[in-house]
């Protein structure tokens, strides 16, 4: 079985060589890896790093139109059974591929399969776990369960289902879940860490809280025809926190989430829905 393990990069040398390095210590007899590099330009050290790493990868650097792009391009570009995606700052842990490799061998009915995974700080030590859950569609949609990194799926899955959404700059991996669970693509959850992944104030997730929550309603909306109300009051949240003058988490910021929420369902779904509303009201006077 071969694996294809596709690395969008971008400016992320201080953490290159440990994604590197994770992967080809995932090395074995009982399985091939390719690992691609598809690296936007950069003008740091990262084309360094890339050309003196050994075990040599395969990469390129050159322009390109952001990170969505870049993992379509590897996926295209490789020929693997399975197909892990690994950004330029998160890890592999010991063994995860194996694991990956022997799931899906026993289990020949799952297209895609997703593990437990930590958020590692900038010297990759794992300082909270990521809240996993066991496969469950309807409850993917009020929150994404699944780390992007600790996710891998078959070849087939692409070409029956289609690449990434390359309009999408920030969930283009959620939406993707979403997708092929609408889809009725078959899900298996490995009950073991697979991998880390990066959480620092400067990354492109946390750094545009507001962007990324309209992206999200954006998305369902396109994908669902609606956005549930959760997803309403995150970016509720979002808004208040980016823009409020006034912190904490007193009656006055209660209502603002509240109102703000109850706008947001008026601009992306049209209607307030009755749960909206008791949600809103338990939420400003508990």
């Amino acid at each position: 079985m071969k694996v294809s393990i596709v690395t969008p990069s971008y400016q992320q040398g201080q953490f290159l060589e440990r994604t590197l390095q994770s992967v080809a210590n995932q090395a074995s007899m009982d399985f091939e890896i390719e690992h691609v590099v598809f690296d936007g330009g950069s003008t740091d050290n990262t084309v360094e790093i890339l050309r003196d790493f050994s075990p040599k990868v395969r990469w390129e650097s050159k322009k390109d139109n952001g990170q969505t792009d870049a993992v379509n391009q590897g996926i295209l570009a490789t020929n693997g059974e399975i197909i892990g995606w690994l950004n330029s700052d998160d890890i592999y842990y010991p063994g995860a591929i194996a694991r990956v490799v022997a799931y899906f061998k026993a289990n020949p009915e799952i297209d895609v399969v997703y593990g437990k995974a930590d958020h590692i700080d900038l010297e990759d030590q794992a300082f909270e776990s990521y809240p996993s859950e066991p496969w469950d569609f309807e409850r993917l949609q009020e929150t994404c369960f699944i780390c992007q990194p600790a996710l891998f799926f078959r070849r087939q899955v692409v070409e029956q289902f289609g690449l990434l959404d390359e309009s999408l700059n920030y969930c283009m991996d959620y939406e993707y879940w979403l997708r092929l669970g609408k889809a009725g693509v078959r899900f298996g959850y490995l009950e073991e860490k697979l991998a880390g992944s990066r959480l620092y104030a400067d990354n492109k997730t946390l750094g545009s809280r507001v962007k990324v929550h309209k992206e999200i309603n954006d998305m369902f909306k396109k994908l669902f025809g609606k956005v549930p109300d959760r997803w309403l009051f995150n970016y509720a949240h979002a808004v208040e926190e980016q823009y409020s003058t006034r912190k904490g988490n007193g009656p006055f910021f209660a209502f603002k989430i509240g109102m703000n929420s109850l706008l947001a369902a008026l601009r992306w779904n049209r209607r307030i829905s009755k749960a909206m509303v008791k949600s809103v009201c338990r939420w400003i006077y508990g």
